[in-house]
């Protein structure tokens, strides 16, 4: 297997020792989150610094990161689900059930009529943005089975539902495979890297294609080569340290953004949970709560520009102490079965892990706005081509939390207007009546509110 440039051993545990070392030298903290709040993100030895950051300096930094989210993001908070095609899979990863050697689990692959049910099922709830996911099976899951997925995913009309994106996390491929997903209009190419550490990436990839670290991880390289220009990624956080895994994501960031113009448009933070043939206690590297809210505020400082993703593996108290401090996208009412939204007999479990926020879409939509949250079902960048650079340029400037806000506000009024619980509903014409008023354009502003009244008179015709 090949090297990978960009992942320097030596230079990552070089900067986190001189990182613990420096990191009670108070003026020097000061200067770094002083600095961060430039959004400009900072150096990989000031990460370190941060990583390791005393007790006593905890609330500068959350204060900071708070800062920073609410520059670039504001109070959006874009909602989605995961969509579980097949858990076939050739792969010996040993913190996932889906690897090929698991015979307990029950093996599972929606046909596309199964597709269309799961789809409209997750209209019914009112979401517009999906995460497609898969196992690595060449004979079971194609490429051209997923093509075919997204094309009927895309195809579903259900009452007032559409889904407007489906963002894609499947196994690393060629160039040529990337450029038939971009040409299946996806939005995001999703694929999360696991861990950077070569020795544990080794010793929990035991066999299939996934074994191959230098392919793995760089794939994004690949994917950006094939013409998508909006990436994502993140780590399993609990394979390795967390402060290994952190520095080498931003190792990452820099090297697509150094060779590309475009780094990540998103991060996620995903945690090791309990799942079938899972011991948690074989992962001496688990994260605790206290440490995972570090490196989600860590992160936010260290990579201002890029949106971060939370999942319904987290609870509701952890999710509402990190969407404080960094995170701008969370899934709601998700099922990690195959074939989980529709409905399935009890004793076919197909789940790839636990989940630990089980409230509907309404009670989380609901639970945002009383937080003071908007929650978004926007997809207007992908639509309007703010992707890649654009996308980019907007975030970094501070003006992406301007452009879409008032596409957040248009989408969540659909969501009122069509799915709402009565609760929630009033609350969320409150809020719009609030956030109406804080759109600093007139014009923009005059603009949302004849899309509103268009909306609440049932029109349909466009969208967002």
């Amino acid at each position: 297997m090949g090297n990978v440039e960009f992942i320097n051993d030596n230079k990552i545990h070089e900067s986190l020792t001189w990182g613990k070392e420096h990191a009670r030298d108070m003026g020097f903290i000061s200067d770094i989150l002083t600095k961060a709040k430039e959004c400009k993100g900072l150096t990989e030895r000031e990460v370190a610094c941060l990583l390791h950051i005393p007790q006593e300096y905890l609330e500068e930094l959350y204060h900071t990161a708070r800062e920073i989210k609410q520059k670039i993001y504001g109070n959006r908070i874009v909602m989605f689900a995961p969509l579980y095609l097949s858990n076939y899979c050739i792969n010996g990863c040993t913190y996932c059930p889906y690897h090929r050697s698991n015979c307990a689990i029950k093996r599972k692959k929606l046909t596309q009529e199964e597709i269309k049910a799961e789809v409209t099922a997750l209209q019914d709830m009112g979401h517009k943005r999906l995460a497609l996911e898969a196992g690595e099976d060449p004979k079971n899951s194609p490429l051209e089975y997923i093509l075919e997925s997204i094309e009927t995913i895309y195809g579903v009309h259900h009452k007032n539902g559409a889904i407007r994106r489906v963002n894609v996390n499947i196994a690393a491929t060629s160039v040529e495979n990337y450029r038939r997903l971009k040409a299946a209009d996806i939005g995001t190419y999703i694929l999360f890297q696991e861990t950077y550490h070569r020795p544990s990436y080794e010793k929990y990839h035991k066999s299939g294609p996934k074994a191959d670290y230098a392919y793995h991880t760089m794939a994004m390289s690949r994917a950006q080569e094939g013409g998508i220009d909006d990436v994502g990624f993140g780590v399993l956080f609990g394979l390795h340290d967390f402060r290994y895994e952190v520095m080498a994501m931003m190792s990452h960031a820099n090297y697509l953004e150094a060779t590309t113009g475009v780094g990540p448009h998103t991060i996620s933070v995903p945690r090791i949970r309990p799942a079938d043939s899972v011991d948690l206690n074989s992962f001496p590297h688990a994260v605790g709560d206290d440490d995972f809210k570090l490196l989600t505020a860590v992160l936010r400082l260290a990579v201002p520009y890029t949106g971060m993703i939370v999942s319904t593996r987290e609870s509701e108290k952890s999710r509402r102490e990190i969407l404080e401090i960094g995170v701008s996208q969370i899934s709601g009412a998700s099922s990690t079965k195959v074939g989980g939204y529709r409905g399935q007999d009890e004793s076919e479990d197909t789940a790839q892990f636990e989940i630990d926020d089980n409230r509907t879409l309404d009670e989380i939509v609901g639970w945002l706005l009383n937080l003071g949250y908007m929650p978004s079902f926007c997809t207007a960048c992908y639509r309007e081509g703010r992707t890649g650079d654009r996308f980019m340029s907007l975030a970094k400037s501070g003006q992406i939390a301007n452009i879409c806000g008032a596409n957040a506000l248009l989408t969540l009024n659909e969501y009122l207007q069509d799915y709402a619980s009565k609760n929630t509903a009033s609350a969320g014409d409150d809020f719009i009546a609030k956030e109406l008023k804080n759109i600093p354009d007139d014009g923009i502003r005059t603009r949302a509110e004849g899309y509103l009244k268009k909306i609440s008179s049932g029109e349909r015709d466009f969208r967002f």
